[in-house]
């Protein structure tokens, strides 16, 4: 049997031909997130605040508490089930930001922590694409809402 012997790290990252201060607008106002991610938001992202996030065609949601905001730069917050996710956001030149997302503090067995890290991963890595194609081409992809269509409610 393989074991673990530290948690894995796992990072999504993208670059998106936009101003850094339109990228980190567009996961902090939930009018915009929530034409690449998940479709309801109880509030705009702001230090200190509970947030209410929804995936309504799957039926589910989480309360985030948001720990940290550096307008343009970082976002951090922790999810309900105690991990956290960090969000960088870096310049580059005039009308280029590097977006790098950063999960945490997966619990469980060595087995759960390992796919937890990976479906983190790919999600981000999925919402990354959804906002590129947004941001960049006025696109909606629905990327969150196709990657599992068996698993809509109704």
């Amino acid at each position: 049997m393989i074991s673990i012997t530290q948690a894995p790290v796992v990072q999504a990252e993208m670059l998106i031909r936009k101003p850094a201060a339109e990228v980190f607008e567009a996961f902090v106002n939930p009018e915009i997130t929530t034409r690449f991610w998940f479709t309801r938001s109880s509030g705009r992202l702001e230090a200190g605040k509970k947030i209410r996030w929804d995936w309504e065609m799957y039926g589910v949601g989480d309360d985030i508490h948001v720990l940290a905001i550096e307008e343009n730069r970082r976002i951090r917050i922790e999810s309900s089930d105690g991990t956290q996710t960090e969000w960088l956001f870096t310049p580059r030149g005039q009308n280029e930001t590097f977006v790098a997302i950063t999960p945490s503090g997966f619990a469980g067995d060595g087995d759960s922590v390992v796919q937890q890290a990976i479906d983190s991963m790919g999600g981000y890595t999925m919402v990354l694409c959804g906002l590129k194609a947004l941001l960049e081409h006025n696109v909606v992809l629905n990327l969150v809402a196709d990657k599992s269509p068996d698993a809509h409610v109704t």
